[in-house]
């Protein structure tokens, strides 16, 4: 095999620079395209970002790291784990991911500690592994027609087989690993990367002879390219050595999020250096880089310069974001810019760097006024608000309309006054209001129809944040997001929700929810400037939530939700870091709640994140309501809630597909829920907000809810 090339990065955003992608998938999905013509936007677009790439000097450029949803879902193609009952359907990719009018698709969470939602493979007794190489060869003999020479890229077995929970199933996929490195070594094919992210968490003996066995097998395999093992989001820990003693040739490493430890291990391997970060938007510091890349150097036969991880956590081009601050832009790094760096310090000479900065060390911790005990405001909120048995809501969304959308771009393009703007989100207001009292929900919500994303709209409204025209990144199959700029300090000018909340108020006699972002999710979700902790950062914005949720009170909202979906998302990978980050987390939400007087009822919302493993933190954040993810995930929620000791909304429809529960659907999963809540306790709503869905499903899919709910209310009175 050739040496490895100098520069490479781990994968490249997908989405296309204009959301191309997401153009084509939501044409096919509406019928109004070919599956032959989204297949020729995606190729189209792995074209321009292999030749953008060479363009930009990219020694090794990688192929399969496209995916028309998801790499985890491809994965599972490609090894032939694919559940019986999506084989009949039309297109049982697709099934697989988003569901179809019989069939409930596969489960969601996020990648990581990242934003990234992924499709949870799905493997039982009745999964027979069977190798299916069509994609990554496909991709590599379009690269090569093009004059390109590509690096395919795969989940490695042991992190594929961890996400799935069937890790014991490890000698059966190996066999189709094998199988693969044949077919890619009779391509000619060089290298192939197999990424290993979850080797960068803790990880048991048990799992680490895993690693072990894996990789003493591919490494012997008689007939392969050279294996680089890329790991990233982390340090790899008791895991480098493990992996370093297997005979693959090359091992990527993080050193933006991980450390130098261990490095000794590495001697004798090619090291692909994760110096780059592809996790936030600033630029690198060229002088740590090559202490760091130099430290490396010291250990390893050859070192290869790379980035921390995919580039598919950032937007495309800082070129074209005219609307920013100039000395601003001047700090910024995007995808194209990242590999500009990495080419440049491939170029650069080792010697001589600086050494790495010190860490900042974290401030005294913040101490605020709390609200009552949850006994006591219960019975202030039940007085209060007089809701039936097993209220229903929903999270927060109603349908974003192709009008909403145009009349916001209007405003933005000159073309419609902000009265008038106004006036159409009023209007909306109203219809949102008139459909859930139409339908019967007890606790409705004003729709969020001013709102373009739960956490950009509150930063156009607060110090301290920028935002993009064009900076989107990919959240899960068509849905992308345009992550806001946390550069500096962070305060709240005006109220941001109020006037909003009021108008809805003042429609109906049924009490209306104030929408709030809380600040683990609005720091979470954004692009966070590097000179503070985080958890620093964090409080600035509990402040201004603070601040928020008192002025709702004033206006008279009399519940109100502050959302933290990204509280797990944060966690770190490794346990000793998690309780020093989950009890700074906890109490920034308690600060941003604490404004609010007993009578006030607060909600929260979580979801795709396997919030099950953090129960006693969510229990910790003292909401008075929570609702929770569930549908999607077959209720594994309902295991561990039993000792929860608030109001609980388990969801019981999944809006991240297009199709309908049945009323059958919905008895089932709250009877489920029954069993191990009082009904004292337990809230009816779906698993996440409904923007992305159509009025006609959120309607069909809201009535069957309510009937089911009325039902079990029948019931309950009787007894």
């Amino acid at each position: 095999m050739s040496s490895f090339p100098r520069s490479t990065v781990l994968g490249y955003p997908r989405i296309g620079p204009r959301r191309e992608l997401k153009r084509a998938l939501e044409s096919y999905w509406d019928g109004r395209s070919t599956r032959a013509e989204l297949e020729e936007t995606g190729a189209e677009l792995r074209e321009r970002t292999w030749r953008r790439l060479a363009e930009l000097g990219l020694a090794g450029l990688p192929s399969n790291t496209f995916s028309l949803y998801d790499q985890v879902l491809d994965t599972a193609v490609l090894l032939g784990a694919v559940p019986r009952r999506y084989l009949d359907a039309e297109d049982p990719y697709f099934a697989m991911a988003r569901g179809t009018a019989g069939l409930a698709p596969l489960r969601m969470t996020k990648w990581f500690d990242t934003n990234y939602h992924y499709i949870v493979p799905e493997i039982d007794a009745e999964t027979v592994f069977e190798l299916d190489a069509a994609k990554p060869l496909a991709e590599l003999r379009q690269a090569r027609e093009l004059g390109f020479e590509t690096r395919p890229v795969v989940i490695g077995p042991v992190t594929f087989l961890l996400l799935a929970g069937a890790l014991e199933r490890l000698e059966e996929v190996l066999g189709c690993y094998e199988e693969l490195l044949a077919i890619l070594a009779a391509e000619g094919v060089e290298w192939v990367q197999l990424d290993e992210p979850a080797l960068v968490a803790d990880r048991s003996p048990e799992e680490l002879a895993a690693v072990t066995a894996a990789y003493e097998r591919l490494g012997s395999a008689p007939s392969r390219p050279g294996l680089f093992v890329a790991s990233y989001f982390g340090d790899l820990g008791e895991a480098l050595p493990v992996l370093a003693a297997t005979p693959v040739e090359a091992i990527g490493v993080d050193l933006v999020r991980g450390g130098l430890d261990r490095l000794a291990a590495l001697a004798g391997k090619t090291v692909v250096a994760g110096v780059v970060s592809g996790r936030d938007v600033w630029r690198t510091a060229p002088g740590r880089a090559l202490s760091l890349l130099r430290a490396v150097r010291e250990h390893a036969a050859d070192v290869v310069v790379s980035t921390s991880c995919s580039l598919l956590h950032v937007p495309y081009d800082v070129a074209g974001e005219d609307g920013l601050d100039p000395a601003l832009r001047a700090r910024l790094a995007f995808a194209e810019q990242k590999v500009a760096e990495v080419v440049e310090l491939a170029h650069a000479d080792f010697q001589g760097a600086e050494a790495p900065a010190a860490s900042v060390a974290l401030a005294d911790p913040v101490v605020f006024e709390g609200r009552g005990p949850y006994v006591e405001r219960a019975a202030a909120q039940a007085a209060h608000l007089r809701l039936p048995a097993l209220p229903i809501t929903t999270i927060g969304s109603f349908p974003q309309t192709g009008e909403l959308r145009a009349a916001r771009a209007a405003v933005v393009a000159g073309t419609l006054e902000e009265a008038g703007y106004d006036r159409r989100v009023e209007a909306e207001i109203e219809r949102v209001i008139r459909l859930q009292e139409r339908l019967g929900l007890d606790v409705l919500v004003h729709g969020e129809p001013e709102r373009n994303d739960m956490v950009q709209y509150f930063a156009e409204h607060l110090d301290g944040f920028a935002v993009t025209a064009n900076g989107w990144v990919q959240s899960y199959g068509s849905r992308c997001t345009r992550p806001p700029i946390l550069h500096g300090d962070v305060g709240r000018p005006a109220p941001i929700t109020v006037r909003w909340a009021r108008h809805a108020q003042s429609l109906t006699d049924k009490p209306v929810k104030g929408m709030l972002t809380g600040p683990v999710t609005i720091v979470a979700w954004s692009f966070v400037r590097d000179d503070l902790p985080l958890r620093d950062v964090v409080f600035q914005v509990a402040d201004a939530v603070r601040d928020e949720v008192r002025d709702l009170e004033a206006a008279g909202v009399s519940i109100i939700q502050v959302d933290e979906p990204a509280l797990r998302e944060l966690l770190p990978l490794r346990r000793a870091s998690q309780a020093d980050y989950l009890e700074w987390a906890v109490a920034a939400y308690r600060r941003a709640t604490s404004g609010a007087s007993d009578r006030i009822q607060i909600h929260t919302h979580l979801c795709y994140s396997d919030a099950d493993q953090i129960l006693a933190a969510i229990d910790g954040l003292d909401a008075d309501v929570t609702t929770i993810e569930s549908a999607r995930s077959g209720a594994r929620i309902l295991g561990a809630v039993g000792s929860f000791g608030r109001g609980l909304g388990p969801g019981v429809y999944d809006i991240h597909s297009p199709r309908v529960p049945s009323e059958a659907e919905v008895e089932e999963l709250l009877r489920e829920t029954l069993k191990v809540l009082p009904a004292g306790r337990v809230w009816v709503n779906p698993d996440c907000g409904l923007k992305t869905r159509t009025y006609e499903q959120v309607e069909a899919a809201l009535a069957n809810v309510v009937g089911a709910t009325r039902r079990l209310r029948d019931e309950l009175g009787a007894m």
